[in-house]
């Protein structure tokens, strides 16, 4: 038998070797391959918890902070540990008091060399908590030297700017850490700040040596309180006394704008008359209001227990009536001493700033605070009647025609500190972004009007601020309270159903803003074809043209849209935030002023024609036309009473 022929041969072999592979491969493609599973791995408790005792010893914290120009604080911090201790966990501060969120900027803070003995110890960050740094305490060390840096912002873009050439914002909880194990009220801290030549500075702290310019060193003060004083010095500063024991401390940018005149100090002191004839009450020893007046440094506006930073652009003085909004300022930050800062909701006290705060009653602690910010600021002159109606207008009608009502209750808004960080949203209006704020002050002008009804004008919400935050003067400690405590200082001073009065305002969706004060006030909420002058100057100051009433949109002065309303004109028209106006009907648009659009609007509502605008959205141009004719429309209280309102009394000083 000859032999088959090679291809013949070779067929033969791939077939019989394509059976054989499909055979073995049968099996495979039956059964899937498993899928790997493995177990997390447990998160290790490498930090002590916080334990309320003393720390032994005191820390001794310097910090340098005379390169203003490139806004560097060089830090020495000598932290004291026991005998026998091996190791040592420092901690940055996370959760920061008023922020009511994790704000610490930790990767802002460099160059770590840590010591003991002159020999360098190894450091290495918690892999889990990110804010600790761990460290083996070498054999016989009695205290470890913590050497770092604190990169302050030298642009808008990277943060909040605390140091310019001519001023700075020392914050002690950026440039310093605290070892874990501990409540920080019980950590004693002995502070060093070394300041420009010849500047001059404010601060809660109380220096050893008052004269002390240049370095200077302030007593012994537990790291909770050194935390709560923080300082602003400056090239350029003024000091007031505004009470005893009460200072306005004032920086700015050039020394013209430290040209306060006699009646508006006089306003600054009529404040502190008024709080404290409102709450009966100190909750400090003495109090430093820290005001910077800058374009250069960021603006701020923070409580703290004996002191409050407040920042402003150049104007607050010089161009006093022209910048009533910015006014409000400093008797919300000063009312916070009482709210907030002595009374604090049980859940938002924290032992150190490691452990997470819980916002739930910041409808209280902001809401209220609003709320005594406007009427301290109208008693006492510092802004007037006529433009508090205004404000109160303006936040009425924000509420009143805020879509977000309709799927988001007030509740549900504390927790934007922890979810947004005031990031700039898409959908303002739908979305809400602490709206505690504001409606927290239209709830309790709701419930001061709410008592007045109820005890014949006898009773107010005054007497709920003296007798809720008024026991205790001169304790600067934290008292806490629940939503129980709330309610039942409420009945005390008007039996009424208090609870299901704030349920509804508070945790129900609810469409309905709480407007019931305008009317129990004497005043009604129209809306008309010109501004108030407090508008005006706030589209002024804040640089736009706002028509959130009509075509439902805000611009600013280059013509950008910087918000549109959720289902308004301008929202069915397409148009997006961040979109340019660039023509109305036909011409150019006037970003200034917003006269165009304006023109057009109140044109509109007298013929059938629609408005044309010319939009660009990124690299398109989009002609769209809006059917609206209701015409200009801008928010202002009304008077319907005769004679003396109760929202008229609300606002007038106390004798």
């Amino acid at each position: 038998m000859r032999p088959a022929p090679l291809s013949a041969l070779s067929t033969a072999l791939a077939t019989a070797l394509s059976a054989a592979l499909l055979a073995t491969a049968a099996p495979a493609l039956a059964q899937p391959v498993p899928q790997s599973a493995p177990q997390p791995t447990a998160l290790p408790a490498t930090i002590p918890p916080a334990r309320d005792m003393p720390y032994p010893g005191t820390i001794r914290l310097t910090v340098d902070a005379t390169d203003t120009a490139r806004g560097i604080f060089r830090v020495k911090e000598v932290i004291p540990v026991a005998a026998g201790t091996t190791r040592l966990t420092l901690l940055y501060p996370e959760w920061l008091p008023g922020n009511h969120a994790p704000r610490g900027p930790i990767d802002d803070v460099a160059g770590f060399r840590f010591t003991a003995g002159g020999a360098t110890i190894a450091w290495r960050r918690d892999p889990v908590n990110v804010y600790a740094i761990h460290l083996d305490v070498p054999a016989g060390a009695t205290e470890v030297m913590a050497e770092f840096q604190y990169l302050s912002p030298t642009s808008a873009a990277q943060g909040r700017i605390v140091a310019t050439p001519d001023m700075l914002n020392l914050q002690w909880n950026l440039v310093a850490f605290y070892p874990a194990g501990y409540f920080t009220r019980g950590i004693p801290v002995d502070a060093t700040a070394i300041l420009p030549a010849g500047w001059r500075y404010g601060t809660a702290l109380e220096p050893r040596d008052p004269a002390a310019t240049g370095t200077v060193a302030f007593k012994t003060i537990d790291f909770d309180d050194l935390v709560d004083s923080p300082m602003f010095a400056g090239r350029f500063f003024r000091q007031e006394q505004l009470a005893p024991g009460v200072r306005l401390n004032i920086v700015a940018d050039t020394p013209g704008e430290l040209a306060a005149t006699p009646d508006q100090i006089e306003k600054h002191r009529e404040l502190v008359r008024q709080a404290v004839k409102l709450f009966g009450s100190q909750h400090y020893d003495h109090y430093d209001f820290l005001l910077a007046i800058s374009e250069r440094q960021g603006g701020i506006g923070l409580e703290h227990h004996r002191s409050s930073e407040n920042g402003v652009v150049p104007g607050y003085f010089t161009k006093w009536d022209a910048n009533a909004g910015r006014h409000n300022l400093l008797p919300h930050e000063y009312t916070h001493s009482w709210d907030g800062k002595y009374r604090r909701g049980a859940d938002l006290f924290t032992p150190d700033f490691s452990m997470p705060m819980r916002n739930s009653l910041l409808w209280v602690y902001e809401g209220q605070t609003q709320y005594w910010g406007y009427v301290l600021g109208a008693r006492s002159g510092i802004v007037s009647k006529e433009d508090t109606l205004a404000a109160y207008a303006m936040i009425a009608a924000l509420h009143e025609k805020r879509p977000g009502r309709q799927w988001r209750p007030l509740a549900d808004t504390t927790n934007d500190p922890i979810m947004s960080a005031r990031r700039p949203q898409p959908w303002l209006s739908w979305q809400r972004s602490e709206d505690y704020y504001n409606e927290g002050l239209l709830l309790w002008l709701d419930a001061d009007m709410k008592i007045r009804e109820l005890t014949g004008g006898r009773k107010s919400l005054d007497d709920f601020a003296r007798a809720f935050f008024g026991p205790g003067d001169r304790d600067w400690g934290v008292s806490t309270y629940d939503l129980d405590t709330v309610v039942q200082t409420l009945n005390g001073v008007a039996p009424f159903d208090w609870a299901g009065f704030l349920k509804t305002r508070v945790d129900d969706v609810a469409r309905a803003a709480p407007l019931d004060w305008i009317a129990r006030g004497g005043y009604r909420l129209v809306y008309t074809a010109e501004p108030t002058a407090y508008w005006k100057s706030e589209e002024t100051a804040r640089k736009i043209v706002d028509f959130s009433y009509s075509l439902g949109l805000v611009l600013n002065k280059s013509g950008e849209v910087t918000q549109v309303i959720w289902d308004s004109p301008a929202f069915a028209a397409g148009i997006t935030a961040s979109s340019t106006l660039l023509a109305v009907d036909g011409r150019a648009y006037d970003a200034d002023d917003g006269g165009a659009l304006k023109t057009a609007i109140t044109d509109a509502a007298k013929s059938a024609r629609p408005i044309e605008l010319l939009v660009k959205r990124g690299d398109r141009y989009v002609t769209v036309s809006i059917p609206y004719k209701g015409g200009l429309l801008y928010p202002r209280l009304e008077k319907v009473a005769q004679g003396e309102a109760p929202l008229d009394r609300l606002l007038l000083p106390r004798r």
